[in-house]
């Protein structure tokens, strides 16, 4: 195949995906159900990094209490769910965490 052929090729394939979104932002209107459906992707990809990131060490599930970032994120969440406040959920995480490292 024509390297120049193939250059081109990949070219469109990297810049199409990105340019579309934007050449169509104010032409297509999405139903409202799919706007909604949308509004949480953001939660729930935080959500799966979050999660892997705390309960995978080594590359092995870990439940163990040594695991002070499951630890650390379990103390946040339920800071998140009782008082629904993102500055104290993040500083009592970080604290927790910090706070097991050094003295556990």
């Amino acid at each position: 195949m024509n390297e120049w052929l193939l250059i081109f090729f990949m070219a469109a394939v990297t810049y199409l995906p990105r340019y579309l979104p934007f050449a169509l932002a104010g032409k297509i209107r999405l139903p409202q159900t799919l706007e909604r459906a949308l509004d949480y992707v953001p939660i729930a990809v935080l959500t799966a990094i979050i999660a892997q990131a705390s309960m995978i060490r080594q590359g092995e599930l870990d439940f163990s209490l040594t695991n002070y970032h499951a630890l650390a994120a379990l103390a946040a969440f339920l800071v998140a769910i009782i008082w629904r406040n993102l500055l104290l959920t993040i500083v009592v995480g970080l604290v927790c965490f910090t706070a097991l490292r050094l003295l556990v």
